[in-house]
């Protein structure tokens, strides 16, 4: 069971609907959270430790979580995906850019 964690800024758009996406595969343990201060669901140590491979939205996400959780990112593997904050939540485009960035990664991690 591969624990998988999303992050974006808020978590209203971008990782709440790469968590929906991937939820429903199998084999996949599916959190999501943001980085912000007012994120609708903060990500916290405790997600961090539990999650195998973290998968940040922006060059910026990766950077404020090393800047933030250093200490707990040792042995984590965290993968930008590049995508930027033009989507709305679970919008097709949206879709179809996590599966085809996300999906071969997971067959080689």
């Amino acid at each position: 069971m591969k624990k998988l964690l999303f992050l974006c800024s808020q978590n209203r758009l971008r990782s709440p609907t790469a968590e929906a996406v991937f939820f429903e595969y199998e084999g996949l343990e599916v959190e999501s959270a943001g980085l912000d201060r007012y994120a609708e669901i903060p990500v916290s140590t405790e997600m961090i430790e539990w999650a195998d491979i973290i998968f940040v939205m922006e060059k910026s996400h990766r950077n404020k979580l090393s800047k933030n959780f250093q200490p707990f990112l040792k042995n984590k593997k965290v993968i930008c995906l590049d995508i930027p904050d033009d989507f709305e939540y679970m919008e097709p485009a949206l879709i179809n850019l996590l599966k085809k960035k996300v999906l071969p990664l997971l067959g080689t991690i």
